[in-house]
């Protein structure tokens, strides 16, 4: 993907230009705003449309404001493992809802929302070897701001239905079909696949999860540009 990297650099190969400091700013004040010891916003949206860009500079700013209070948590550390995908036949629509464990991921938002005096772990995932790595997250009793994104935070189906309920706010991360594509065709070939299999990926894969995403845009609470980081009508 053409999206920064984690802390732990596993979620892409380099990282991508940051959003406008000045727009970042003032998501990090709609944040801060929010009441709670400690506050859970997701960002939904299609794949490549920025979202883990988007999210990481917004710890990072809330971070330079408060350090150590805002951690960084991708719904990609809940895939499925490869053995699983092949045993169950989905390893050719690996990103597909069905190809994660969406109940431990609403579990896992759970454990966040009501475990405050405990460190709680959550897997990453290492797109260089395709799978989730656990314990390689930190949600410390002193993380005030928890920002998580994923393409299916606000499916209007089970189990993702479990997951808006435990986010005090929900945005929509939004960009144009053909960003989003350049992104995917550039991360695909990032790790290995051909310019004609990235591309052929993108378009049967990943935009047909596209269609299933972008339908969830109206659930969320505000939307937001992936490359400008504005608040959008």
């Amino acid at each position: 993907m053409n999206e920064a990297s984690t802390a732990s650099g596993t979620s892409a190969p380099t990282a991508a230009a940051g959003p406008p400091a000045a727009a970042v700013s003032v998501l990090a004040d709609r944040i801060r705003s929010l009441p709670g010891d400690r506050v859970i916003v997701g960002i939904a949206g299609s794949p490549g449309s920025g979202k883990t860009t988007l999210a990481l500079a917004v710890v990072a700013e809330l971070d330079r404001r408060e350090p150590g209070s805002a951690v960084h948590l991708p719904m990609d550390g809940f895939h499925l493992a490869n053995a699983t995908l092949d045993a169950r036949g989905l390893r050719s629509r690996k990103g597909a809802p069905e190809t994660f464990d969406g109940s431990g991921f609403a579990a896992l938002l759970a454990r966040v929302r009501g475990e405050r005096t405990t460190t709680v772990y959550a897997p990453q995932f290492d797109r260089r070897v395709d799978e989730g790595v656990a314990g390689s997250i930190a949600i410390g009793p002193g993380a005030r701001f928890v920002v998580t994104e994923g393409n299916y935070l606000l499916l209007d189906a089970d189990p993702w239905r479990a997951v808006p309920p435990l986010l005090d706010e929900a945005w929509f991360c939004v960009a144009s079909d053909d960003e989003r594509t350049r992104r995917l065709v550039a991360r695909h070939t990032a790790f290995g696949r051909s310019p004609a299999a990235a591309r052929a990926w993108a378009r049967d894969v990943d935009g047909a999860n596209a269609l299933l995403v972008e339908a969830t845009r109206g659930r969320a609470d505000a939307a937001v540009d992936g490359a400008t980081a504005a608040l959008l009508g």
